[in-house]
């Protein structure tokens, strides 16, 4: 059974409407916008003494010296997950 197109226009149909959206996607200008609130900046800023600490960890990891304390960790993810 052989079958033939009806319309020889017919043969990519979307290949117009293609065309319409790639004109109207051109002529529009679209733009992103970021704001970032005063207290995300505030949580983005370290204190000297908080810098301080960051680098004595970093160090301890460093050297091998850091140990976790596994009792304090599990009793703080107890609270935060209780609360």
């Amino acid at each position: 059974m052989k079958i033939t197109p009806i319309q020889v226009n017919s043969v990519n149909p979307y290949n117009k409407q293609q065309r319409k959206i790639n004109a109207t996607a051109s002529t529009s200008t679209i733009t992103d916008k970021i704001e970032i609130s005063a207290t995300a900046k505030e949580m983005s800023t370290i204190s000297a003494e908080r810098a301080q600490k960051i680098q004595k960890l970093k160090e301890q990891i460093q050297t091998g010296e850091y140990k976790v304390d596994a009792r304090k960790v599990a009793e703080d993810m107890l609270k935060y997950y209780r609360y």
